[in-house]
């Protein structure tokens, strides 16, 4: 039985690539400084330290198939678990498509949205490698292209795989909390800016975990974008959370860009371009509606979202209602759906 060790491996993607592998026969164990938010029968955890070489030696053991790193930000991270990393026959690192920048040098953490004409393949210009502060908004996708030619350099066979906006049961900032909070808060009304338009690629967790699996059985030196198979906007994702939990409500469509702000209110929009995932034969688990069903039936469950303050400014409702009134729509009717409106 073919082994994997998952650093990082207690959250949404870890939890996701586990359930993958081991449905698929691997022996899987995890690693983290916490056991994992949501059950992963049949997979062992290791209490370790991903900064620990200590613990990264400990955890290897004597070796693994498919070393998969879920928490590598920084070059020097990345170069405390390339010795490690070089007794395993396959190694995925997670890294992220806020590395892209477009022609004007923007990325999605900018002041000024990126603009890309088109769906972005691997071959995008990226941003400069940089060891500033990885948790900062331009520090974040430079210390990860930083990170990212470490292992490439390595001349390990490394798969480096660039997701867009992630969703997944047991996130710590789950983004469909912005609709599924306004569902159980019974609102009637729902505003989109720019019209709802918006969107920003997602990328399921179950869909990370389906590209690991062709990764982990095909080593090789690569980077592969990953995302769903569709590109819902704003409008969309609302509909599909919504009618997932049988909520109806009335929807105005905000020409600017406030009120209606929500997460994937990206104008224009991005989306990555998986030909190359596909050509290593990878098949996505589904689309954004099937799996995303998991994670919203979740967070109804759980009832609050694990990360408060992310959410801090997502719910003035006071101040939607207080537009709604200027434009001369109701705010208390009972929830329905009377189809869009524009404002």
């Amino acid at each position: 039985m073919p082994r994997a060790l998952i650093l990082g491996g207690t959250g949404q993607v870890g939890v996701a690539v586990a359930r993958r592998l081991l449905a698929a026969g691997w022996d899987v164990d995890l690693t983290g400084r916490n056991p994992p938010r949501l059950e992963v029968e049949g997979a062992r955890f290791i209490r370790s330290d991903r900064t620990s070489a200590h613990d990264l030696r400990s955890a290897l053991g004597s070796g693994a198939d498919l070393l998969v790193d879920n928490v590598c930000y920084t070059a020097e991270q990345a170069r405390l678990v390339l010795p490690f990393a070089a007794e395993a026959g396959s190694i995925v690192m997670l890294s992220s498509k806020a590395v892209y920048v477009d022609a004007a040098g923007n990325h999605t953490n900018s002041d000024v949205r990126p603009r890309f004409d088109r769906p972005v393949r691997e071959t995008q210009p990226t941003m400069a490698p940089g060891d500033m502060p990885y948790d900062s908004r331009e520090g974040y996708g430079a210390n990860k292209v930083a990170a990212e030619h470490v292992f490439l350099d390595s001349g390990l066979p490394v798969t480096v795989i660039r997701p867009s906006k992630v969703h997944g049961p047991g996130a710590t900032r789950p983004r469909e909390w912005h609709f599924v909070k306004r569902v159980l808060d019974r609102r009637p009304v729902v505003l989109f800016a720019h019209r709802g338009a918006g969107a920003d690629h997602p990328t399921a967790a179950a869909n990370i975990a389906a590209l690991v699996e062709v990764a982990g059985a095909t080593p090789g030196l690569r980077i592969l974008n990953c995302a769903d198979p569709d590109i819902p906007n704003g409008l969309e994702i609302s509909r599909t959370i919504a009618r997932r939990l049988g909520h109806e409500w009335d929807e105005v469509l905000v020409d600017g860009d406030e009120p209606g702000g929500h997460p994937w209110d990206v104008v224009p929009p991005i989306a990555l371009d998986m030909t190359a995932a596909a050509e290593l034969g990878y098949v996505p688990a589904g689309d954004y509606a099937t799996t995303v069903a998991e994670e919203v039936d979740w967070l109804v469950e759980s009832g609050e979202p694990p990360d408060e303050e992310f959410f801090a400014s997502s719910f003035d409702y006071a101040a939607e209602d207080s537009y709604l009134e200027a434009i001369g729509r109701p705010t208390t009717s009972a929830s329905r759906s009377a189809g869009s409106t524009d404002a």
